[in-house]
């Protein structure tokens, strides 16, 4: 399992569009992708998880890849929330 925090930068939250792109980003690997925020834990393959989890601007989220693919999934999820999830 390999896990790394990342801020959210997006001005409004990660809401249903970035929360859509981030469950896109995540369905492409085989890894259990999931991510904690304020002890609650979020599976980043489900857009109602996403939302649920009430994620805005400046918020600290730590992903959580297992998996055959978790070094690439992780890295693919950071740099989609650090390039701002297409906002």
């Amino acid at each position: 399992m390999v896990s790394q925090k990342v801020v959210i930068k997006n001005p409004t939250g990660l809401h249903l569009r970035p929360a859509g792109i981030l469950c896109k980003e995540a369905m492409q690997f085989k890894s259990l992708i999931t991510f904690q925020f304020r002890g609650n834990t979020a599976n980043a393959k489900s857009v109602l998880s996403v939302l649920g989890a009430c994620v805005k601007c400046g918020d600290e989220i730590e992903f959580f890849c297992q998996g055959e693919d978790e070094q690439d999934a992780l890295k693919a999820l950071v740099a989609a929330v650090d390039g701002g999830l297409g906002e």
